[in-house]
């Protein structure tokens, strides 16, 4: 982080939202906002002409080049700048695409902008944002290295959580019924204090459970 600052940039083909984000993030003497892009084609040229930023807020739908190729995009050649996906929606498939190609946290449109600068902080500091829904026992096992228990089919139903397979189609895959399946979900809710899919999909990733 130069100067103190963290610095960040926004890409959303929304102009009214980006530009209100940029005003408003603009505002916290912790941030610094570099520049603006409608789109990841766009974000390719003129990342190059910029100083790398610290955090890219990156919309998902985009025309010519969505948040989903653009972060790949980032990971494969700029890793060093953390992504902190933007959603309209708290689409689990959404969300667990977006970390599968290379996003370190996300947070709703409709969040406060003390909400979202949290976040960024979070993100430049530690690498990884955990919001509300992400909380409990996922928080205090990251944080103290200490593992709950699974068994081998909530570890197998947990991977595939982490996929854009319906809770139908793993429980075809996995051999057992539907039910079987919400219960494996509710004993994991259950295990690490989570409430949603999302929250499952960031716990095996951050911990290793599964690779892409």
């Amino acid at each position: 982080m130069k100067n103190n600052k963290i610095s960040i940039a926004i890409v959303d083909d929304h102009t009214l939202f980006r530009n209100g984000v940029a005003a408003l993030m603009g505002e916290f003497e912790d941030l610094k906002v570099i520049f603006q892009a409608g789109d990841g084609h766009q974000l390719q040229q003129m990342i190059t002409r910029q100083p790398l930023p610290d955090v890219i807020l990156m919309d998902i739908n985009m025309p010519i080049m969505d948040g989903y190729e653009t972060t790949r995009w980032l990971k494969e050649n700029y890793p060093e700048v953390k992504v902190l996906a933007l959603s309209m929606f708290e689409d689990d498939q959404a969300v667990i695409r977006m970390i599968q190609c290379g996003a370190v946290g996300y947070v709703l449109k409709e969040s406060k902008p003390r909400e979202l600068l949290e976040a960024i902080k979070i993100i430049a500091t530690k690498g990884v944002y955990i919001n509300e829904l992400v909380s409990g026992k996922l928080i205090r096992s990251v944080s103290k290295g200490i593992a709950p228990e699974f068994t081998a089919k909530e570890l197998e139903f947990l991977k595939h959580c982490c996929s854009e397979l319906s809770y139908k189609e793993i429980a075809d895959i996995m051999g057992v019924s539907p039910r079987t399946t919400e219960n494996y979900r509710d004993s994991l809710f259950k295990k690490l204090e989570l409430k949603t899919r999302t929250g499952l999909a960031l716990y095996a990733i951050q911990n290793n459970l599964v690779k892409f």
